[in-house]
């Protein structure tokens, strides 16, 4: 069960300094492995290490109160694991998970109830069939002379030596389009790696705050996040990033870190958010919970949870995906032509 959780916990180690008072596994073993018992180490580690109860109203309280009542002893295993996930559901976090032998439980409400705003038909159009592939990464040349790289997850590392060929390989173009659209996160490192190629200073991109106790606003004050140029060769000209409501996690701090860097502007739909740290914990049955514990803002202290919205807000139209075009990347092309230094490193 715990290997589950190896590509959570090592962004844990990677990315941020975690302070002692906080560890990245709860442990709870003083109730018993029952129905009941299940449940209420359930909703008491969600009481006492969830972040964000206060910034979305909600009343823990009155949630044990009515889930409480529909457990009881002579109920499967699947019917505790229904009930549990329709509780943590209240939540509407995307990195609220439990996890079992046979299923995980998962809010996707966060991406599903929007528009897609993303069609990987028109995607192969764009990237056509000699398109380039490094560390995870498709990239190509447009036909107006704009490089195009897309990315879609930050769970594989990002080679150093890998972007260094993609930029020299890109370095002719007139701008570049950096694609992030239904990336769902993974390594905040890898995010960091990418965004930090887009700046020659050390940029203040946010701050983080740790629980210091059990009380729902028990956090310390906030502490600076900082993203320091890359080594390596660093892009100059101007960059768009095309996002999304899938957006999410890892890729929505790559894009609270790239509104940050100079000559970048975000086009698209607001991001998915889940910019709370996740922790995780294990019940007395062994069933696994993957919680957000860490709230993280940006650099204007505002929290990220609920998403970033784009400096250019723009939809998929029906019209141009029937033209085999989409209309997020022919806007992007149009905004590159109308920044600065287009031409020139």
């Amino acid at each position: 069960m715990r290997k589950l959780f190896s590509s959570f916990l090592y962004v844990l180690v990677s990315s941020l300094i975690i302070v002692s008072s906080v560890t990245s596994c709860v442990t709870n073993d003083q109730l018993s492995d029952s129905p009941q018992g299940n449940f209420e180490a359930l909703w008491r580690i969600i009481d006492e290490h969830y972040c964000f109860f206060s910034q979305k109203g909600i009343d823990w309280q009155e949630v044990h109160s009515r889930y409480a009542r529909q457990f009881d002893n002579s109920m499967t295993a699947k019917q505790q694991f229904e009930v549990m996930t329709n509780m943590l559901s209240e939540l509407k976090d995307g990195h609220v998970n439990l996890y079992t032998s046979f299923d995980v439980g998962r809010y996707w409400a966060w991406h599903e109830d929007y528009p897609k705003n993303y069609s990987d038909s028109l995607e192969r159009i764009y990237l056509k069939t000699d398109y380039l592939i490094a560390s995870g990464l498709d990239y190509t040349v447009l036909d107006d002379n704009i490089g195009y790289v897309r990315c879609e997850t930050f769970q594989g590392a990002i080679g150093a030596g890998n972007l260094d060929d993609i930029f020299i390989h890109l370095q002719p173009c007139n701008g570049l389009i950096i694609d992030i659209r239904n990336n769902g996160g993974g390594s905040v490192s890898n995010a960091e790696t990418l965004a930090a190629r887009f700046t020659n200073e050390e940029l203040l991109v946010g701050y983080i705050q740790h629980k210091t106790g059990k009380g729902h606003d028990d956090f310390s004050s906030l502490q600076p996040q900082y993203l320091k140029p890359g080594k390596g060769v660093r892009w100059h000209k101007p960059v768009i990033v095309l996002t999304n409501r899938s957006v999410f996690s890892a890729a929505n701090e790559f894009v609270k870190y790239m509104k940050c860097c100079p000559n970048v502007k975000i086009v698209g739909d607001r991001t998915g958010g889940g910019a709370g740290l996740p922790f995780t914990s294990e019940l007395p049955n062994g069933w696994a919970v993957r919680f957000s514990a860490c709230p993280m803002y940006d650099r204007d202290r505002q929290m990220t949870e609920f998403g970033i919205d784009p400096d250019y807000k723009v939809s998929l139209t029906s019209e141009d995906f029937a033209r085999g075009k989409d209309t997020i990347i022919e806007f992007a092309r149009k905004v590159i032509k109308t920044l600065p230094n287009a031409q020139s490193l």
